[in-house]
């Protein structure tokens, strides 16, 4: 299963050096979700040859403009493209009232409807959405104003059928997914095969954690533990964590500090402050503590 996020924009709260604020397109199974929505994401997407027709769920971290601000503009695009297909949006309960302000004063009445469902960042960690293929749980930030991260973890799949095996026994096509799920299965001389003789494992569900705005708290380590990707903020290097601990920020170096903890198998660092027009001594300060690190660079698609 198609399990991967493109990177649509990875700077802090300005445009700048052809970086964009804060967006990504995570593909589960070629059902397109979008993590924040900063200014121009849709321009992105077009760039990267991605259709926002294809978005279905849409996930707001917190309501600071360099990850929402490309919102509305993106809603009235597919509204003015003819989308009639409903839109499901998780965020704070305030981006409600900012979306229905925008549409009220323009007096746009979108084709299709929207499905708003509030994130509380005062729960530890809690479960907001799930379908065949993810679950996506929330879990606090702890940021200047109420911030939530994402935990998004495929769901587990049934058992793999071995080729060999079906072709030797010339197993119906309608059996297949009864053994999967543990039927065993009689052949036409009436001797029984096991389930567990005719499939593998599956393989194990993967998960990507997104944290954006934060401070270094260790708070929200256990929601992060384990996680296949890891994306984190690194706006700044170290040498200006006071910088970084006066505006509820994240360092290179700490990020990569959490990525170790929690024992993580990849991360990604983005969000990466205007002073910087050069990004390798950030990802050098990471990798010196965490060497499964890359940066989180527009256009760039990682496998989770």
């Amino acid at each position: 299963m198609k399990f991967e996020v493109t990177i649509l924009g990875s700077s802090s709260s300005t445009p700048i050096f052809n970086r964009n604020p804060s967006a990504q397109l995570l593909n589960v199974n070629e059902k397109f979700i979008l993590i924040d929505c900063g200014e121009a994401t849709q321009n992105q997407l077009l760039h990267f040859g991605i259709k926002a027709s294809r978005i279905d769920h849409i996930f707001i971290s917190h309501l600071h403009g360099d990850h929402y601000l490309g919102l509305v503009g993106l809603l009235s695009s597919l509204h003015l493209n003819g989308r009639v297909k409903p839109m499901d949006i998780f965020g704070p309960p305030e981006l409600k009232e900012i979306i229905d302000l925008q549409f009220k004063h323009s007096q746009t009445f979108l084709r299709y409807p929207l499905h708003f469902c509030t994130t509380d960042p005062k729960n530890i960690r809690e479960k907001i959405f799930e379908n065949f293929d993810v679950v996506v749980e929330t879990f606090p930030l702890d940021h200047r104003i109420p911030c939530t991260g994402f935990r998004f973890t495929e769901k587990q799949r049934m058992r793999k059928m071995i080729k060999e095996k079906v072709e030797e026994l010339n197993i119906p096509a309608e059996q297949i997914s009864l053994i999967k799920k543990g039927q065993n299965f009689t052949d036409k001389r009436g001797r029984v095969h096991l389930s567990e003789d005719l499939t593998t494992e599956a393989d194990r569900p993967r998960s990507y954690v997104y944290c954006s705005d934060t401070i270094c708290s260790w708070s929200y380590l256990d929601n992060l533990k384990n996680a296949d990707t890891l994306y984190h903020e690194a706006t700044f290097m170290h040498d200006m964590l006071s910088r970084a601990e006066e505006t509820f920020h994240t360092t290179a170096k700490q990020a990569a500090e959490i990525a170790l903890k929690a024992n993580v198998r990849k991360l990604l660092i983005g969000h990466f402050s205007a002073r910087y027009r050069e990004l390798e001594p950030l990802l050098e300060e990471a990798r010196a503590v965490f060497p499964a690190t890359s940066l989180a660079l527009e256009g760039r698609t990682f496998e989770i």
